[in-house]
């Protein structure tokens, strides 16, 4: 128990200091880019030199830099990520506001690509050297190879413009509140589809490995048939790197989401990233990679967590003295 404790506890400890490493190049990132945040905040007017004094000292802007990063740490490890220099409200706020929405496509997309990522693989698997195992690993490559944007980009062509199933953009009919369920087929399909054919990759070879256990000639050498052969007992072994690849995909997935949001303009924390970009909204863009980052961050510890559990290997190796390990 003691080596699980020091192992997360090391964990914990890397994880801080990967975010620690994010805020400060970003943050040193975003200091050098060009543009002006006063003018950002007031819009296309002119800015007298009293206002430009007075909101340069309200926003702390007049600070040396080290200065401002020191009081930024401080705040993030409080919750607060600033004011936005376009509108003037909390950032933690606008980032609550759409992180919803971001999840409402990210957790049925995750969802899609690890079933649809373990049945297709173990189907290929089961099916090796034939046709069917042929197209769907090569479909898999191909879907792997297609960026998400463009595919998302057709799917409007196709299924939006040329045949009309399927509207274009947002979240739900113009005037409406709430999400609605047709204005998410298209997202999620396109957000899931390289998860989907990463995962089925995974799952065939991890498949074909546990079809190639003894094991498995035993669960034969009883006469089972082979769907349960496969189902029942090489499905279970097969599915443990799996735990690993869908829990990593997951965190890939919500950062993924930037992109999709903007080609079908769906308002999450992706369409409110790229419109800080454009406004030059920083701390909006640095309160976005943060979050998106502790996600990620507390995603990957989760998944460690799970499969130490999961994974007998790792339990005997956590739980066997320290004095009788090889």
């Amino acid at each position: 128990m003691k080596a699980a404790a020091l192992h997360y506890l090391k964990l914990l400890g890397s994880s801080a200091l990967l975010l620690l490493v994010v805020i400060t190049i970003l943050f040193l990132l975003l200091e050098i880019a060009p543009g002006d945040p006063i003018q950002t905040l007031v819009g296309d007017v002119p800015v007298s030199e009293a206002l430009r004094q007075q909101l340069t000292e309200s926003f702390g802007l007049d600070r040396p830099l080290y200065e401002r990063y020191v009081i930024y740490i401080g705040n993030v490890l409080t919750g607060n990520l600033g004011f936005s220099f376009g509108s003037n409200t909390p950032v933690a706020e606008l980032i609550l506001d759409r992180l919803g929405n971001t999840l409402a496509i990210a957790v049925p997309a995750f969802i899609l690509s690890t079933v649809g990522g373990v049945v297709l693989g173990a189907i290929a698997a089961r099916t090796r050297r034939r046709w069917l195992d042929g197209g769907l690993s090569a479909g898999a490559v191909a879907l792997f190879s297609v960026p998400n944007f463009w595919l998302g980009l057709m799917l409007i062509m196709v299924f939006s413009v040329w045949l009309g199933w399927l509207p274009t953009q947002g979240k739900s009919p113009y005037g409406q509140d709430g999400i609605a369920w047709q204005y998410m087929i298209l997202p999620v399909i396109t957000l899931a589809s390289m998860e989907l054919a990463y995962k089925t990759r995974i799952m065939r070879s991890s498949m074909i490995e546990s079809l190639g256990q003894d094991f498995i000639d035993t669960a034969r050498s009883k006469g089972l048939s082979e769907q349960r052969v496969l189902w029942q007992h090489a499905l279970p072994n097969a599915l443990l790197p799996m735990v690993t690849v869908a829990g990593y995909s997951l965190g890939f997935i919500i950062a993924g989401s930037v992109l999709v949001e903007t080609v079908f303009s769906w308002p999450g924390m992706g369409l409110l990233f790229i419109g800080a970009i454009n406004r030059q909204d920083t701390l909006v863009v640095l309160g976005v990679v943060i979050v998106i980052t502790i996600s990620i961050l507390v995603i990957n510890i989760i998944t460690d967590v799970i499969y130490g559990l999961v994974d007998p290997r790792l339990r005997a190796r956590f739980t066997q003295p320290a004095g009788s390990m090889a």
